[in-house]
């Protein structure tokens, strides 16, 4: 038991590291956040079943896959403008998305409570499916994914301190901070 809860704190310790690296890349719209994102996503997969968490588990396998995508993505899309491919969606886009994030994180919450011993059921499906849709949202470089990961990530502190892993917390609680930032790096990207 003591070794499996010291492998989970270096698990622990090292998707935070390879996370941080991520999202400060993805501010700076670098290509090599995706490698660096990958590698969170693996370790935190890791992490998270243990601390039986299985749709955050379910989440960093998409976001392993999101990583390989969003390399390509970047790497060899087009750039049709002069602010970086950087767009925005109009508001209704963002209302489907949202009314689809909620019925979805339901059904989601009511599969994990029904067939799991997950913890923090409702918490889980909703930060679950709306990272799915925001990190969709970076890989097409809309704008607002920045607002979607303020919300996230903040509710994402309060449901890792919950379950005992601070360090995820604080990470959370770094991104909340680099998310407002980013929103702005990018916002200046697009108005050049």
């Amino acid at each position: 038991m003591q070794e499996a809860l010291q492998n989970m704190h270096w698990a622990e310790v090292a998707a935070v590291i390879c996370g941080l690296i991520y999202v400060i890349l993805v501010t700076k719209e670098n290509i090599w956040c995706w490698f660096w994102g990958g590698l969170n996503a693996l370790l935190s997969i890791y992490l998270f079943v243990e601390i039986q968490l299985y749709a955050e588990s379910i989440l960093y396998a998409y976001y392993f896959i999101a990583a390989i995508y969003g390399w390509y993505a970047w790497k060899y899309a087009k750039r049709v403008s002069d602010h970086h491919g950087i767009i925005e969606w109009p508001w209704q886009k963002h209302l489907f998305l949202i009314l689809a994030g909620f019925g979805l994180s339901y059904l989601l919450y009511l599969l994990l409570s029904n067939y799991t011993d997950a913890q923090m059921p409702l918490v889980d499906a909703h930060t679950t499916i709306f990272s799915f849709l925001a990190t969709y949202l970076v890989t097409r470089k809309v704008l607002s994914n920045w607002l979607y990961w303020i919300v996230i990530d903040a509710i994402s502190v309060w449901l890792y301190v919950s379950r005992g892993i601070e360090l995820y917390a604080f990470l959370m609680f770094i991104y909340t901070i680099i998310a407002v930032l980013g929103y702005f790096q990018w916002r200046k990207m697009q108005l050049k």
